[in-house]
């Protein structure tokens, strides 16, 4: 009986990232395809695209104008939607009564959130946090630079609430946040998602599920063929 490959998947993202649950999607599905060959244990590190962002955020129609110098189209909306549901994922308004205005936050606390879910939780905790944070930005429109919000949003992936409320005021956190994200400098990460596996092949962007699972039996070879 083959014993499957164990890799270790870091994803440099941001939850205001729509490529970045996209592509995390995608390579769920290609470990999906790789089932018997390759399991993988992978870990969320921060990556902060609006870090001047203030408390209050900003529309996210300005700011794309301010940022890119244009609006995003109607038809590069539904687009990307599109893509999301082709990759398993619901990138609409899904809450409850009307839909609130799309806005940008700042991610520093829920940075700081997640980094204390993987050092206390694990992995998997740290996931199921990163994935509700995900639906609260896309799928709920909700403030997730806001401390009630994180608390909620964590409780409900069966984290405490009272830990949390610890977490989000402890500086070390942040401190760590800011390490994280000097060490993706020191390694060329200058957009997201990025997938660094077993601490050395980068896998850059939202690829197809069969580019990932392509690239991640290319990387069993060669950790195989160095052994």
């Amino acid at each position: 009986m083959t014993v499957p490959a164990r890799l270790a998947i870091e994803i440099w993202s941001d939850v205001m990232c729509p490529w970045c649950i996209i592509g995390y999607k995608q390579l769920e599905t290609a470990l999906e395809t790789l089932d018997g060959e390759v399991e993988a244990n992978i870990s969320w590190r921060p990556f902060e695209l609006n870090p001047d962002l203030p408390e209050e955020g900003e529309d996210a129609a300005h700011h794309m104008m301010r940022k890119y110098g244009q609006e995003p189209s109607a038809g590069t909306m539904r687009q990307m939607q599109m893509i999301a549901e082709q990759a398993g994922y619901e990138m609409r308004f899904v809450g409850e009564g009307e839909e609130p205005p799309r806005r940008m936050w700042n991610t520093r606390l829920a940075h700081m959130l997640l980094h204390w879910a993987l050092e206390t939780g694990g992995s998997e905790v740290q996931t199921r946090l990163k994935l509700a944070l995900f639906d609260a930005h896309f799928q709920q429109r909700r403030n997730i630079s806001d401390r009630e919000e994180l608390a909620a949003i964590a409780e409900s992936v069966g984290l405490d609430a009272i830990a949390v409320v610890a977490a989000l005021n402890d500086e070390r956190l942040s401190e760590k946040v800011q390490q994280d994200e000097l060490d993706a400098v020191g390694k060329g990460i200058n957009s997201v998602p990025m997938m660094l596996v077993e601490g050395r092949f980068m896998i850059p962007g939202a690829q197809d599920p069969e580019t990932y699972a392509a690239y991640l039996r290319k990387v069993v070879t060669r950790m195989t063929d160095a052994a």
